[in-house]
């Protein structure tokens, strides 16, 4: 509910209950338990229904505008395709990722040891995909197209003083898909937690209803790429933290879960209207100087 802070300002009042009230008997909270939060990050066309404490399992839930459910449904029937090596389209994108990683270099299977050059983990990258699913090969593919200077700049680790025992770029590519999705509730009908909600307010400012859904395979029509835009910025930004932390491949883990706090950091930021608001969006490149 939205109210003012006595000089005119708005704030949002959200409420705590208790975890798991039974079904139809509403938020419930006594005044000491309103608390309240800036509308700059709530961020505009999110109604906040309740909010839990953060311990004991507890959640945030918000009401969604029906183009936010619209983008939201959008985003989660891509997360839902698995990768099947039988298909002809993701056959097709797995060899656009390989020639738009390697201009010029023949790929002489789509199962083959070359992809090992990538940083998958065997000879068929299917298999690594189980973690990702299909998204997280049009992630990579729309990072190698739209930023492919960055892209070049981390699959051939130009960048900083290397480990001698570096991330697999690739199968780090398919984690950050993954981390993505679990940080931002992805999979949920609704969002339950704020980091979720301020991405849906991002994702529906993209998403335009009415528009075509038909696309290639391999890249997401232009309104609808906050998430593979967010997903070249979270590349860059482990990158990041894997030089800033000195860190070898038994620190990966922790890399993430550093680069996991900084996207969390800068998506609660004040006026964050796009994902190309954020700090870290300066870090991609498209052409090389």
């Amino acid at each position: 509910m939205r109210e003012t802070d006595g000089k005119g300002g708005p704030f949002v009042a959200v409420r705590r209950v208790p975890q798991g009230p039974p079904r139809g008997s509403g938020c419930r909270s006594s005044p000491a338990e309103v608390v309240t939060g800036s509308t700059a990050w709530i961020g505009r066309g999110l109604s906040c229904v309740c909010a839990q404490r953060r311990d004991n399992n507890t959640r945030l839930l918000f009401d969604l505008t029906p183009s936010q459910e619209e983008c939201l449904r959008r985003l989660q029937s891509r997360i839902d395709v698995a990768y099947d090596s039988s298909k002809k389209e993701h056959q097709e994108a797995l060899w656009a990722l390989w020639y738009a990683a390697y201009p010029g270099v023949e790929l002489y299977g789509i199962i083959s040891d070359q992809w090992k050059e990538m940083g998958w983990q065997g000879k068929d990258p299917s298999t690594d995909f189980r973690g990702g699913g299909f998204i997280s090969l049009e992630n990579l593919l729309f990072f190698a197209k739209n930023y492919p200077k960055s892209f070049q700049d981390l699959l051939q680790k130009r960048e900083g003083v290397r480990a001698m025992w570096e991330y697999p770029f690739a199968v780090a590519g398919v984690n950050i898909t993954f981390m993505l999705i679990q940080m931002l509730d992805l999979q949920a009908a609704k969002p339950t937690s704020m980091m979720a909600a301020v991405f849906l307010k991002l994702l529906s400012g993209t998403c335009k209803l009415g528009t075509d859904k038909s696309f290639p395979c391999n890249l997401p029509p232009e309104n609808e790429r906050a998430f593979d835009v967010l997903y070249c910025m979270s590349f860059k930004m482990m990158d990041q933290q894997w030089l800033a932390m000195r860190a070898s491949y038994m620190d990966f883990n922790l890399v993430m879960k550093s680069t996991r706090r900084q996207l969390e950091q800068e998506l609660l930021l004040e006026d964050i209207q796009r994902i190309e608001d954020m700090p870290s969006y300066s870090l991609l490149k498209r052409r090389q100087h």
